[in-house]
């Protein structure tokens, strides 16, 4: 495990390339949660308590506990091997909040997509928001503790993805299963690249 520390604040020589990824879902799904959990450095958050006036704005079903919520975005950084990093950007949730995106977008490698199977209808209009500006995307899964299991088959189809957007299950707390979901965008989003300069060469000869 990645301990924070002032040492984690440098990068190593060998780095060649740092990549901007955006950490995207609805609220409450576990954003700044797995920002957090994967940070080598100490990650920047802007929460602000929640007050009496989100009362009728913003939906606390299933999320009884929560008294926090993320207004700007949360920052992090991860470095995945000798030659890459990620800068992670987590986005606020809340539909009002969501004109921050396209800044925030701008110059991202590729996406994250957070669900809560608990409340899979409100990822709906995320996933539609990512379809307009055209980023690839990859989706996890957080598992609450009270979600029901269900399959990546089913989860994909109730979510109308294509079929090569990548599903993975990670619990947004633990550090190697959101490692592994972000390896899994980072993967995805190569695999396209190159297609896609496969595809530019086949038409240009």
């Amino acid at each position: 495990m990645v301990s924070v520390g002032s040492a984690d604040r440098y990068l190593p020589d060998t780095i060649q390339q740092a990549v901007k990824i955006l950490v995207v879902g609805a609220f409450g799904v576990g954003k700044t949660t797995l920002v957090g959990s994967v940070s080598e450095i100490e990650p920047l958050r802007t929460e602000e308590v929640m007050t009496e006036a989100s009362i009728g704005v913003d939906d606390l079903a299933g999320m009884s506990t929560k008294t926090t919520t993320t207004v700007a975005m949360d920052f992090g950084r991860i470095t995945l091997n000798s030659r890459l990093v990620l800068y992670l950007f987590g986005t606020p949730g809340q539909r009002r909040f969501w004109d921050l995106w396209d800044g925030l977008a701008e110059g991202a490698l590729g996406v994250l997509v957070i669900v809560d199977t608990r409340r899979l209808e409100d990822s709906f209009d995320v996933l539609e928001q990512l379809e307009l500006r055209g980023l690839p995307f990859a989706v996890a899964i957080n598992q609450f503790p009270d979600s029901e299991v269900h399959g990546t088959t089913e989860l994909r189809g109730a979510l109308d993805l294509l079929p090569d957007t990548p599903v993975v299950m990670c619990d947004a707390r633990e550090r190697m299963p959101s490692v592994d979901a972000l390896i899994s965008l980072v993967e995805y989003v190569s695999d396209v690249a190159h297609f896609g300069a496969e595809s530019a060469e086949e038409a240009a000869s």
